[in-house]
């Protein structure tokens, strides 16, 4: 009677211990789940502030176009950058070092283009002084500060994501389920302040 007690003993603990484990494991997948769709929305806001980005630079380019001699290749090369910039894009599954690199050297190009447009616009007062183009600007400057801002959120949440499933013993169930790491926008140097668009009327 003793002996099958005891085996009865050892049954309930070793029961208990795997259904310990299944809810354990459970709970973990599904902190991950949501900490990966974390990540999606996080990458969601980034994509709309670019696309807010993209959506003012035909009024800005139109609005430039407007000025007497203003020089063609520099508006040429802000609708080139825009093209290639949007060509460039990465779903929300796809998140890897390399396709965020990839994002990143695009919008970078635009960034440089705009920076460009705005530094030749100064020798132009007559369009500087224009209602459209004050609106224009301030609209991108607000934008570009929105862009560093989404853009830091994301690394945040992505840095919380990847600790996550990195860490023991999470990462066996990260790897059961098939949850991979993600990518970080990086910054280069001088890139931590968005480009400059505001000028003095």
């Amino acid at each position: 009677m003793k002996k099958l007690s005891g085996r009865m003993t050892a049954l309930i603990v070793v029961v208990a211990i795997v259904f310990i484990g299944i809810i354990w494991g459970v709970r973990t997948n599904n902190r991950m789940i949501t900490a990966e769709e974390g990540v999606s929305a996080a990458w969601a806001q980034v994509e709309n502030v670019y696309q807010r980005r993209m959506d003012l630079i035909p009024n800005l380019v139109s609005t430039v176009k407007g000025a007497a001699d203003f020089e063609k290749g520099t508006l040429e090369a802000v609708i080139d950058a825009r093209a290639k910039a949007t060509s460039v894009q990465v779903d929300a599954n796809t998140l890897s070092e390399a396709n965020i690199a990839a994002f990143q050297k695009a919008q970078d190009g635009l960034s440089s283009a705009l920076s460009r447009l705005m530094v030749t616009v100064e020798r132009y007062p007559e369009l500087k002084a224009t209602d459209n183009f004050r609106d224009l600007q301030v609209q991108l400057e607000g934008t570009e500060n929105r862009i560093t801002t989404e853009r830091n959120k994301f690394n945040e949440v992505v840095k919380s994501y990847n600790t996550m499933i990195r860490k023991f013993p999470n990462s066996m169930i990260a790897n059961m389920g098939g949850f991979e790491k993600k990518g970080y926008f990086t910054a280069k140097e001088g890139a931590e302040n968005a480009p400059e668009v505001n000028f003095e009327f």
